[in-house]
């Protein structure tokens, strides 16, 4: 394959790995950082302590996590039909890769509220915050480094996971790699493939640790 070829394609293929990430991205941070907050509130010691909310949840979000993605990809086909009408595209792939996404967003933001110092905590609960006001103005502000990192981890490997997703006619850099690069035996196709998805994810790691230093003011 020539690089008037190549180029165009892997352009083509780099849109469609976007199209499918960064919408994912998004839903997930969003469902998911709604669900690690409750995560939070509802664990043992939290501001609203539901023993068994929190079990359950938590039981959700393991089992999410502990899941392969190649295996959730065939298992929310009939999903993904259901909300795009279709199982393969790039459109189609950013189902199971928001599904993948949310309990991993859930863990990390878990996690970032729980490291918020108490005192913080109990200084607003002190001056009169109710629980909305001490998650929206104390824990998440506080937090938003942190979250910021974990926002940037979850789209790397949203990148990894829209490789896997060419597997099955999600379209992108991965669908790229194994069309042209493996079973056509097209070595080129497969370094210029690697060497794109190493550049996007480098750009998306240094973009995020930027953002992240920039709103640490601590």
């Amino acid at each position: 394959m020539t690089w008037d070829v190549l180029w165009p394609l892997l352009w083509q293929a780099t849109l469609e790995t976007l199209w499918m990430v960064l919408p994912s991205a998004l839903i997930a941070q969003i469902l998911g950082t709604a669900l690690g907050a409750v995560l939070t509130l509802t664990r043992p010691g939290g501001l609203r302590p539901q023993a068994v909310v929190y079990r359950g949840l938590d039981a959700v979000v393991n089992v999410g996590r502990s899941l392969p993605f190649i295996i959730l990809l065939v298992l929310l086909i009939p999903l993904t039909r259901l909300i795009t009408g279709t199982s393969i595209g790039s459109t189609a792939a950013t189902v199971p890769l928001t599904m993948a996404a949310i309990p991993f967003v859930a863990r990390l933001v878990d996690g970032a509220l729980r490291d918020v110092p108490g005192g913080v905590v109990e200084a607003a609960r002190a001056m009169g915050a109710s629980t909305a006001q001490t998650v929206f103005k104390v824990l998440l502000p506080e937090a938003r480094p942190a979250l910021v990192h974990g926002f940037t981890v979850m789209l790397v490997s949203l990148i990894g996971y829209s490789a896997m997703a060419g597997a099955i006619g999600g379209g992108g850099l991965g669908d790229v790699a194994i069309r042209y690069g493996y079973q056509r035996f097209e070595t080129g196709v497969m370094i210029a493939t690697v060497l794109a998805l190493l550049v996007l994810v480098q750009a998306v790691q240094w973009l995020g640790d930027r953002i992240a230093t920039h709103t640490d003011h601590r």
